[in-house]
C-alpha cells in the first residue's frame, strides 16, 4: 500500500495500523533559564492509567503551554529524531522531546506521521480485533486535535551543549513536531499494545496540510479554509490562525 492510503476516505475501519512500542512519562525537574520542565520522558514498564488530563504519572511544569485536556497525550514519530540528528549532527535520543507514545507500523503500512494522520482521527490503544470489531473495555481511545508547536525548550533540551540555536525553528519549518491527543475514553496503557485507527471523520485534514496552510504567507480562497473551520475538534487557536488566511474582497 502507498504512504497515502490512510488519507483515503474509503479505507475500511477499524484498521490495525501500528503497535505501541514504548510509553513514556516525565517528572518536572530543574531545566535551563532557571525554569522547571518535564520534557525529558522516561519509559514506563508497568501499565499506567490515562484520564482526560493524560497519563496519571506524567507531569508538565508549564501548565500554560503544556498539558490539559487538549494536550493530554503527545505522540512523535521516531523519524523526527533521525531528521534532527542528521541535520544538526546530534545524537538526540527518543524521549527527549516530550513525547508520551512511540509506535511502530505493522503489515507494511507507513509509520504514523504528519503526512498520514488527520485532525479528528481516533486511535485505540489496546483491545483485540475480530469480525470487524475491536473489543477491549480498558483500552484507551485518543483523538488528534492539534499539532505541537515547537518552542525554545527544544533548543535548550538538545541544542544547549552543542550551541545549535535554531533547532526549534527548523523543526517548525519542517512541520515534524508530532501531535496532541484529547482523551476520548479513559483506560490503561502500556507498551506492546496494538494501535487501531477507529474513526477518520476528516480524511482531508492531515497535519502536514494544516501546517502548510497555517504557516503559509499566502491567502487562500474561502472554500480552501472553511472546511477546516468546520472541524469541531480542531483546537481553537489553529482555527484563529486559519481564519486569517482567507482572501478578503
Amino acid at each position: 500500500m502507498s504512504a497515502t492510503h490512510r488519507s483515503n476516505p474509503e479505507i475500511n475501519l477499524p484498521l490495525h495500523v501500528a503497535n505501541l512500542v514504548c510509553v513514556r512519562a516525565g517528572k518536572a525537574m530543574p531545566f535551563t533559564r532557571e525554569e522547571m520542565s518535564a520534557i525529558d520522558k522516561a519509559p514506563i514498564a508497568a501499565p499506567v492509567a490515562v484520564n482526560f488530563m493524560g497519563l496519571t504519572t506524567d507531569e508538565q511544569a508549564d501548565r500554560k503551554h503544556h498539558g490539559g485536556p487538549l494536550k493530554a497525550v503527545h505522540q512523535l514519530p521516531t523519524v523526527t529524531y533521525e531528521k534532527i540528528n542528521t541535520e544538526f549532527d546530534l545524537k538526540a535520543r527518543i524521549g527527549t522531546l516530550g513525547e508520551n507514545l512511540t509506535t511502530e507500523a505493522v503489515d507494511g503500512l507507513p509509520e504514523m506521521d504528519e503526512s498520514n494522520v488527520c485532525i479528528g482521527d481516533v486511535y485505540q490503544y489496546g483491545g483485540q480485533y475480530g469480525d470487524d470489531k475491536i473489543n477491549g473495555e480498558d483500552s484507551v481511545q485518543l483523538r488528534i486535535v492539534q499539532p505541537r508547536r515547537p518552542c525554545y525548550k527544544i533548543n535548550d533540551q538538545i541544542g544547549q551543549f552543542t550551541k545549535v540555536p535554531n533547532i526549534a525553528a527548523w523543526v517548525s519549518k519542517q512541520g515534524i513536531s508530532g501531535w496532541y491527543f484529547q482523551v476520548v475514553r479513559d483506560g490503561m496503557i502500556n507498551a506492546d499494545l496494538p494501535v487501531y485507527l477507529v474513526e477518520r471523520p476528516y480524511p482531508f485534514a492531515t497535519l502536514e496540510k494544516l501546517w502548510q496552510l497555517s504557516n503559509s504567507k499566502e491567502k487562500f480562497d474561502a472554500e480552501v479554509i472553511e472546511p477546516w473551520l468546520a472541524i469541531e475538534c480542531l483546537e481553537a487557536s489553529w482555527k484563529k490562525v486559519l481564519a486569517k488566511k482567507i482572501k478578503r474582497g
